[in-house]
């Protein structure tokens, strides 16, 4: 199925992962994360989002 929102999402995508075959597809992307137990880059600031730490402790550590 094609993302009506790609054009979008892409714009607003801050994943620094070059090589993400996910890159603006939103729902693929938080479906790959929460699976693995991890947030999507777009929740954390992009400081944090480099360090590819996607865990939910990162999460809570970075907004506290």
């Amino acid at each position: 199925m094609a993302c009506e929102n790609i054009n979008e999402n892409t714009k607003k995508c801050n994943c620094s992962y070059s090589g993400c075959a996910r890159h603006g597809k939103c729902c693929e992307c938080i479906h790959y994360h929460l699976a693995m137990d991890q947030l999507p880059a777009c929740c954390f600031p992009n400081d944090v989002e480099r360090t590819y730490d996607r865990s939910f402790a990162a999460f809570v550590k970075c907004r506290s």
